[in-house]
């Protein structure tokens, strides 16, 4: 019927009507997802215009391609148009769109970045600090493009149409080098994961497995503020000298970190040590220094929590749906008053609620899987084969439905066929970039956002959407796509030289690289041969299922359920410092002190958050006992201790205390009949297994070691 409607008219007013409105949509759908991830009352201005058109703009080039695509048809052809805009209107839009979208990328977005992660507090300081801070960035740019500039004016002579034709094929290359590698390993991803994620079982189990990583990097971040925190303390303590100058802003430190109000200390700080790490001369470079860093650890905490409790929710919502198996009811409990109207409307029964959970959302993923592995094999063959047949692309078949000898015409099903392939080929890429764990620690987080990291995946976007959306129209035939406005505006630029054209063919087969390294877990066994100790694409999943050697999906099961239960230590001293107020930090058990012939060096320490005398992080790690202080006593004192307390731990081996079991002594060595050797056996300590061969003894002496 839509098709019908704008086919039998040959006026453009109902398709600029439609394209007004697809674009009203789109403007309420990036205000929704910046109102998801940000504070809208709150984020001042200079961050939201930028990342509103910084999104915006992507999506309005993933309109406009479908629609030059149809709009190309002669006049006598206007049947086989669908949504189609006028030759002029076209070029104005392209132009508009990409030049926002580059001027954004490159310059914008990276200086109110840095901008809103300086530290500073004049505006003129965090301007230049940004600008220093991108100087480096853009003098590798620069210097690059001096080399292309240098090529290009060697080979055609220099005017400005070239220049500006290198600017844009310099760009177009950069962004198509990222884009195709995050979209390779994001057209693995997603299927995968669908088809992982049917399994009830399996992914409470890989929920589980991640728990205990998940934990230990949230107590990490919280052990990170903390420091902070008491350091900004110390600081705030400081009224005289260098710091008289900058009350201000050591007050705003101090009101940032809330430490009047923030929870008590879960250990014993060394003062003294404290008090070394605020320097004697208070500058603005160290305040700087130290506002990003506590920022930098507010969010990153925030972002742990965010990801704990979501962990817990997904766990928990899982665990119920396997309970329901034998009562076939399903309920997930009260929501918490935090949840969204949607959630908190109750439609369905428990019984068909359990069917839905239980037998239909599974199946749909599987199906929503097989699906998507198929577009994601469509869109890597017609990667491999546009340059040599391009008749043979699957997405030319889907798109262009009135093949003619001219090549073929686009229809309304077309542009709607098209602008779903640019869809998933952008959010193939885009989940990439969430999974990739290289960027500086940033992170998307439901309405706490931090500024900087808005405006990286901001711009981020925005450099992934000419690439693909012009790599799209590259698998139609030539006869289609070079007479669209969309190739005259920047295809020319790119196909200008014979680099630009062996570039745009052979590189896009690479994409094999990505999408055999995710599909077969290669960058483990990378990180695992070469030692790296970083990931640079979540893929443990994959390497070690039983999470062993991080905390093993058991761990993460109990985990789990103590803090769902609520009797965690960290529950526990949070409800009790809530109870308690300002009263001081509660102690709910101090362990007995251990005596100094039991003191084992291998034992095993709790997390910090169990003891609250200590300040160990993780839910399993392990760390020696502390040793007494021994302040006053010199080093050779010291290393007897050391020695005679490793002395005292070693046990006998079994076999070496076996060795004369079947010997008696004869009786001119002072031996007794079996009787008596059971007795002196029975009289020894309980406990003890060493038969009194302590290797101290063999040393002589009463077992001392003497330096």
């Amino acid at each position: 019927m839509v098709s019908y409607l704008f086919a039998t008219s040959q006026s453009p007013v109902p398709s600029a009507i439609f394209a007004a409105v697809a674009l009203l949509v789109i403007s309420v759908g990036v205000l929704l997802l910046l109102r998801r991830y940000l504070t809208l009352r709150a984020t001042p201005a200079y961050l939201l215009v930028p990342v509103f058109f910084a999104l915006w703009l992507p999506a309005v080039i993933g309109l406009l391609v479908p629609i030059d695509l149809a709009s190309n048809a002669p006049p006598e052809d206007e049947g086989a148009k669908g949504i189609w805009l006028p030759d002029r209107a076209l070029v104005v839009s392209w132009r508009i769109s990409y030049w926002l979208t580059f001027v954004l990328t490159w310059f914008i977005l990276p200086i109110l970045a840095e901008y809103s992660d300086a530290g500073y507090r004049e505006p003129k300081d965090r301007l230049l600090y940004s600008l220093r801070s991108n100087a480096q960035y853009y003098v590798i740019v620069l210097s690059v493009g001096a080399i292309g500039l240098a090529y290009f004016i060697w080979s055609y002579g220099f005017e400005f149409e070239s220049f500006k034709g290198v600017v844009m094929a310099l760009s177009y290359c950069w962004g198509l080098i990222l884009a195709i590698y995050l979209m390779g390993h994001g057209l693995v991803s997603i299927p995968r994961g669908l088809i992982r994620n049917s399994s009830i079982s399996g992914r409470l189990r890989r929920l589980q497995a991640h728990a205990p990583k998940l934990y230990e990097k949230m107590e990490d971040a919280i052990l990170n503020l903390e420091e902070l925190e008491v350091q900004v303390s110390e600081l705030s303590k400081r009224k005289m000298g260098s710091a008289r100058d900058h009350l201000d802003w050591i007050e705003e430190l101090a009101e940032m970190c809330n430490i009047p109000e923030s929870r008590p200390r879960t250990g014993l700080p060394n003062t003294h040590r404290e008090s070394r790490v605020v320097p004697a001369v208070i500058t603005e470079k160290y305040l700087a220094d130290l506002t990003r860093q506590v920022d930098r650890a507010k969010h990153a905490k925030s972002r742990y929590v965010d990801d704990w409790n979501r962990l817990l929710a997904e766990a928990s919502e899982t665990q119920a749906i396997l309970d329901s198996a034998g009562s076939k009811r399903l309920d997930f409990g009260t929501t918490s008053a935090a949840s969204s109207w949607l959630q908190r409307t109750t439609i369905l029964t428990p019984y068909s609620r359990f069917l839905l959970h239980y037998y239909f959302l599974p199946y749909a993923r599987i199906t929503l899987g097989v699906l998507l592995g198929l577009a994601s094999a469509c869109i890597i063959w017609s990667e491999l084969i546009k340059g040599v047949l391009p008749s043979l692309s699957i997405i030319r078949l889907t798109v262009v439905h009135h093949l003619t000898e001219e090549g073929g015409r686009v229809n309304f099903g077309g542009q709607l066929s098209a602008a779903l392939w640019i869809l998933y080929m952008c959010l193939a890429a885009l989940a990439s970039v969430t999974e990739v764990k290289v960027w500086r620690g940033r992170a998307l987080v439901y309405r706490n956002t931090a500024h900087e990291s808005a405006f990286w995946y901001a711009s981020q976007v925005a450099k992934l959407s000419v690439p693909l959306s012009y790599n799209f129209v590259t698998f139609l035939s030539k006869t289609i796509y070079e007479k669209t406005r969309f190739y005259h505006f920047l295809g020319q630029y790119v196909n200008l030289t014979p680099l630009g054209k062996w570039f745009d063919y052979l590189f896009p087969i690479l994409v094999l690289f990505p999408v055999f390294a995710t599909l077969f877990g290669l960058y483990g066994k990378i990180r695992r041969m070469f030692g790296f100790g970083f990931n640079v694409v979540e893929d443990d999943e994959e390497e070690n299922p039983t999470g062993y050697g991080t905390g093993s999906w058991r761990e993460g099961r109990d985990l789990i359920e103590r803090e769902l239960n609520g009797t965690s230590i960290s529950r526990r001293l949070d409800q009790a410092a809530a109870r308690g107020g300002a009263r001081g930090r509660p102690i709910l058990s101090v362990p007995p002190p251990r005596s100094q012939g039991t003191t084992t060096p291998f034992a095993t320490s709790p997390s910090y958050r169990d003891d609250p005398t200590r300040s160990t992080v993780g839910p399993s790690s392990r760390s020696t006992a502390a040793p007494p202080d021994g302040d006053d006593d010199n080093f050779f004192t010291n290393l007897g201790h050391r020695f005679k307390n490793t002395i005292d731990t070693i046990d006998t081996p079994k076999w070496f205390q076996e060795i004369g079991d079947g010997i008696k002594k004869p009786k001119w060595l002072g031996g007794n009949d079996d009787d008596a050797a059971e007795g002196s056996s029975s009289s020894r300590p309980s406990g003890s297994n060493r038969n009194n061969s302590d290797l101290r003894s063999w040393f002589g002496g009463d077992g001392r070691v003497r330096i």
